[in-house]
């Protein structure tokens, strides 16, 4: 069983930056990737950023790419997505997911936490 938690969400600027975490526990076979994902209203989930179990890997969707950064902590029990320069367009519920390592698809999630930019 994995438990992910999200925490970080809020009311931001245009231009600000937040930093989202995910806590991660349970079976560390099962967190090989963590990922975030965003769901804006009446949009698709969409891919965020993702890493790798010794943090060697990293992918970003191209929207965030520059602007945003995955990490994960040397425990390997949290990874956070730092999120600078933030635009109205970024405005969604973020979530975490994790999954195996050879999984194509991310069984498991978090309830997610709210990110909304202003203009």
């Amino acid at each position: 069983q994995v438990r992910l938690v999200e925490s970080g969400g809020g009311l931001v600027q245009a231009g600000d930056s937040l930093r989202l975490s995910c806590a991660a526990s349970g079976f560390t076979s099962s967190m090989y990737f963590v990922g975030w994902f965003r769901q804006a209203s009446g949009k698709e989930r969409e891919f965020v950023a993702t890493i790798n179990w010794d943090s060697s890997s990293t992918r970003y969707a191209d929207s965030v790419k520059g602007r945003f950064t995955i990490s994960r902590d040397n425990a390997k029990t949290t990874v956070f997505l730092q999120m600078n320069n933030l635009k109205p367009e970024d405005t969604a519920v973020y979530y975490c997911a994790s999954r195996p390592r050879f999984n194509q698809e991310y069984p498991h999630w978090g309830q997610g936490t709210q990110v909304t930019v202003s203009s």
